[in-house]
């Protein structure tokens, strides 16, 4: 590998890290496949935004395509875990391995804020927790709640938060590593049990040695191999570690020759390539990227290498919105080309494109391209047709796509949208 590299050169091995650099594989989709893409992305992020699919499900079918989701719902429900939930990047799900470590540097005592609680309170509210999940089966808060006898006059003020006391220390019990989700409800409902009937290996859980220093070590290391190239501040923003002690990190990988330093044209900040990232040579990859992708964690690093200008806009007001709610970026070959917006119409059966635009530079073929993608994502979800909405300059090209390859025309009527019925 070349001491300094061109831009396009830092963008396939970003991409081949992550695995998109190709094709998805052609055969089936198993569980070693799935298994051997999340050790390759170390994490991936939990959302409750349901808009289109949960979004740990999406960086799946970025990478595999048409895949089984219940085999995620294995992996992390059943013994022996090949994931488990806690705080990375955000909430995530996380290779086992990583537990320990992350324990010793999550420190997000915000999450349950069950320090404002009333000291007496949140102890006897502990103590009734550990006691009922060391003897009995996992619970979802609610079930702790009645379980334990607790009474609460529900709280109105802040609204998404308001959390009674045993949710409140739940969380913070999480956040200490005393606990953890043994699955998830249909609701999506953690269901909690003790740390230790979580984690595959418990023996080799309570044999971890306490030094944080290694700890963080093991972090930077899995980060930058997700990465495979980057700078300090990529690969702490990955588990969202602190940079001070991730620079510690970076400079003892380099010593232990896990971390190389790089040149990278149009990169002005000190760049660090992994010893295991590979360079191919082209990148011939497309895929819809979730907005919690871990290739577009970290804003500016996805700037500067792809010139791609993203922000997630769920929480900016309808009409002040640029591109739309839940917005995927699309990517295709080694450039991000497209964003669209998308909703999935369960009741209906449709994919709808609620708009569709453009890079500046995106070649010819891209509608065409994203046609073929969506169609893909339609039948992976389990949806029949595709509504395209006339929003963006990209939705025009996209309709017209799908309208040749599925054969539809536009609705009589309804002069908002393209219905497109999937062949």
């Amino acid at each position: 590998m070349p001491a300094t590299l061109s831009l396009d050169q830092a963008r396939r091995i970003a991409l081949a890290a992550q695995g998109l650099d190709k094709g998805r594989p052609t055969g089936p989709v198993t569980s070693r496949t799935v298994g051997r893409t999340f050790a390759r992305l170390q994490l991936v992020q939990i959302d409750s935004v349901n808009v289109l699919s949960r979004s740990h499900f999406l960086p799946f079918f970025s990478r595999l395509g048409n895949y089984d989701r219940t085999i995620l719902q294995r992996m992390s429900g059943t013994h022996p875990r090949r994931m488990m939930e806690y705080w990375a990047h955000e909430a995530s799900f996380i290779r086992p391995e990583l537990f320990p470590d992350l324990v010793m540097w999550q420190k997000r005592t915000w999450v349950g804020a069950a320090g404002r609680l009333e000291p007496g309170l949140r102890e006897d509210v502990t103590a009734k927790i550990l006691d009922v999940l060391a003897a009995g089966k996992p619970l979802t808060a609610a079930e702790l709640t009645v379980k334990i006898g607790h009474v609460e006059e529900r709280s109105s003020e802040n609204w998404g938060w308001n959390w009674n006391a045993v949710k409140r220390v739940l969380e913070d019990l999480f956040q200490e590593g005393l606990i953890s989700a043994a699955s998830r409800t249909e609701q999506f409902e953690r269901k909690y049990a003790l740390a230790t009937r979580v984690v595959p290996d418990r023996q080799a859980l309570a044999e971890v040695p306490r030094d944080p220093g290694a700890a963080m070590n093991r972090l930077i290391d899995a980060a930058a191999q997700a990465h495979g190239i980057g700078t300090v501040r990529c690969f702490a923003d990955y588990f969202r570690t602190p940079l001070k002690a991730a620079a510690a990190a970076v400079d003892q990988l380099v010593g232990d020759g896990r971390l190389q330093p790089v040149s990278v044209r149009g990169w002005d900040r000190k760049v660090f390539l992994h010893k295991d990232a590979r360079l191919p040579r082209r990148a011939s990859g497309r895929a819809l990227l979730s907005p919690f992708d871990s290739l577009v964690f970290e804003r500016r690093r996805l700037e500067e290498l792809f010139g791609f200008h993203y922000r997630i806009e769920i929480y900016t007001p309808g009409h002040l919105r640029q591109f739309g709610y839940y917005v995927l970026p699309f990517l295709l070959g080694g450039a991000l080309v497209a964003r669209v917006d998308l909703k999935a119409d369960r009741a209906a059966g449709n994919l709808l494109v609620r708009s569709a635009f453009g890079e500046p530079d995106a070649p010819p073929h891209t509608a065409v391209e994203l046609a073929e993608e969506l169609e893909l994502m339609a039948e992976w979800l389990g949806l029949e047709d595709i509504i395209v909405s006339p929003v963006g300059d990209l939705a025009g090209p996209l309709a017209a796509a799908l309208r040749r390859r599925g054969g539809a025309i536009r609705s009589e009527g309804t002069p908002a949208a393209w219905p497109v019925s999937l062949p």
